[in-house]
Order: structure tokens, then C-alpha cells, then sequence
């Protein structure tokens, strides 16, 4: 790992992926990202408020009834559709986990953003073999989305976990709301949600 890829100027995050869209934090309060190989301080994020919390949770509680209804292959494509900006947006990835969790290139490459991309699309491939609907004697067994599936990232393998947790809701036709664990400032759940705002708007978190 060369010195220029692991030096980068403070970055500072003002706002929160709300209903679609980059909003302005609330709070003026903000909460450090160190990068784990050097200790140093590379950015700050907002520090969340209750409201926001509200918001995002009703958002996507909103986004729920359109999300819900169409097809299943519309949203396994959308699927689709984020595994190929999460490639394209590679080495972006690579260097941000890299940094926030002290792993070398080559393993942050193939396991941290190798492993997601394939997991979008496996579980498209996943969700359009899966039976939605099963005959259970006289009575027929349907599986439909129930609403807003809430998630909270776990530690080092968050970008991994994050992708194992929403893409089963949503290619399912439940809608997201995602926040980090308490005490853990990462970057890597802004980059999903970059890549979400970037491929298609779905009003969640």
C-alpha cells in the first residue's frame, strides 16, 4: 500500500440519504472516521437525531406501496442494476475499506467488494427460482412483503452485512431503513447509498 493511496485530505459528510435524496444533517454535531492503518482522522459524519430516524423510517414506509407492487422481475433487475455501479465503483470501495478497517488491497478487493456484488445478483437469480406462492393441501401459501424491514450494520464486514440484510428485503418487496451501530462511523454505508441514489430512486434509507 503506497504512502499517496493512504494519505487523502479530511473529507467532511453534511448531509444524510433520506427519502431519495442527499438532506442537510440536522445537527450540527458531527462524529470522527479514522483511517485504522495510520490513526488518522480522514472524515466526519453527521451525528444522527431522532427526527431524522422518524423521517427515514417513514420514507420508507411511503416508498413501501410502490415498491411493493411491481413485478418481481423489475425489482431483481434493479438488483441487477446496483451490483454493476458497485463494480464500477470498485477501487472507490476498495481504498475506503481498506482504510476504515486496516485490510490489505487485494483481500478488501475480493472479499469486501467482490463478495456484494455477487450477493445482488445471486439474490435476484435467488428470488425469481424461489416459490412466492405454494399449494398447502386445500390452502394456498402466499409470501408477500410485510413493509419496512429495519437494519443495523454490524462491525467490520458492514459492507458485506449491509448487502446481505437489504437485498433479501428488497427484492422481496419490502422497503429498507438502514443505521450504522452505535459507536461506528463508517463510510462504506454512504457509498451503498450513493450507488442506490445513483442507479434508481427509491425513497428509503
Amino acid at each position: 500500500m503506497t504512502n499517496s493511496a493512504m494519505t487523502a485530505a479530511l473529507a467532511t459528510y453534511p448531509v444524510r440519504y433520506i427519502n431519495g435524496q442527499w438532506v442537510k444533517a440536522r445537527s450540527s454535531e458531527t462524529l470522527p472516521v479514522y483511517d485504522f492503518n495510520t490513526e488518522a482522522l480522514v472524515a466526519t459524519v453527521p451525528s444522527g437525531m431522532v427526527p431524522e430516524a422518524k423521517a427515514a423510517v417513514l420514507a420508507a414506509r411511503t416508498a413501501f406501496d410502490s415498491w411493493s407492487t411491481p413485478p418481481l422481475e423489475t425489482r431483481a433487475g434493479h438488483l441487477g442494476t446496483i451490483a454493476a455501479g458497485i463494480e464500477g465503483r470498485s477501487e472507490k470501495l476498495k481504498l475506503t475499506i481498506s482504510r476504515e478497517v486496516g485490510m490489505p488491497f487485494k483481500i478488501a478487493r475480493a472479499v469486501q467488494v467482490g463478495g456484494p456484488a455477487w450477493h445482488w445478483c445471486n439474490f435476484a437469480k435467488v428470488a425469481r427460482a424461489f416459490e412466492w406462492e405454494k399449494k398447502v393441501s386445500s390452502l394456498l401459501m402466499l409470501r408477500d412483503p410485510i413493509g419496512v424491514v429495519g437494519c443495523i450494520t454490524p462491525l467490520n464486514f458492514l459492507f458485506s452485512q449491509i448487502t446481505l440484510k437489504i437485498t433479501r428485503a428488497l427484492v422481496a418487496g419490502c422497503t429498507v431503513s438502514v443505521r450504522q451501530r452505535a459507536g461506528k462511523r463508517y463510510l462504506r454505508i454512504r457509498r451503498i447509498s450513493r450507488i442506490q441514489g445513483d442507479k434508481f430512486q427509491l425513497p428509503a434509507t
